[in-house]
């Protein structure tokens, strides 16, 4: 309840940055203030554009509402599963595990990222191409440090796969 207590805020900060650079890079009419840049003293006025109202949404984590695009070729990946459950393990101790993954396309497989949803989760992916067919694995370190009770964190990979996300999940009861 902690960690969602925690997210929540996060959210909430996150919104108020956002709004706040809206607002400084905007006036009060939502057009352009001094800090858009001028055009050249000699060249025609460039038009004028509006820049788009805040479309922040507290509830979408971040992940998911700037999705990367993914340029050049695509494929597909499929995990042998998309979750992991540690069951109960002790708070301060050091869990791994490997999500293995097939390149199922027909180009080659690219991660170019992995992030855990918080530090005490941090994953190790191949940084070459995977070729199709071939296999990899995904590493996963997950330190709950002085986390307590049922836990539900995420690793978000992305690839030159549509959707280029992927959410894998580590789920967890920590133990004193």
């Amino acid at each position: 309840m902690k960690e969602n207590i925690k997210i929540a805020l996060l959210a909430i900060i996150a919104g108020a940055v956002i709004f706040i650079v809206v607002g400084q890079r905007t006036g009060p009419s939502n057009t352009p203030s001094t800090f858009a840049p001028l055009p050249a003293a000699k060249t025609a006025a460039a038009p004028v554009t509006t820049v788009p109202k805040n479309t922040f949404d507290p509830l979408t984590p971040p992940a998911e509402a700037a999705m990367p695009e993914v340029t050049g070729p695509t494929t597909t990946i499929g995990f042998a599963t998309a979750s992991h459950d540690f069951g109960k393990i002790k708070q301060n101790s050091d869990n791994h595990y490997s999500f293995k993954f097939t390149n199922t396309g027909k180009e080659p497989l690219v991660i170019t990222n992995a992030v855990g949803s918080c530090g005490c989760t941090v994953p190790e992916y191949p940084k070459h191409p995977i070729a199709p067919g071939e296999t990899g694995e995904l590493r996963i370190e997950y330190k709950p440090g002085m986390q307590e009770g049922q836990q539900n964190k995420t690793v978000t990979v992305t690839a030159n796969t549509q959707p280029s996300q992927t959410i894998l999940r580590i789920l967890a009861d920590v133990q004193k």
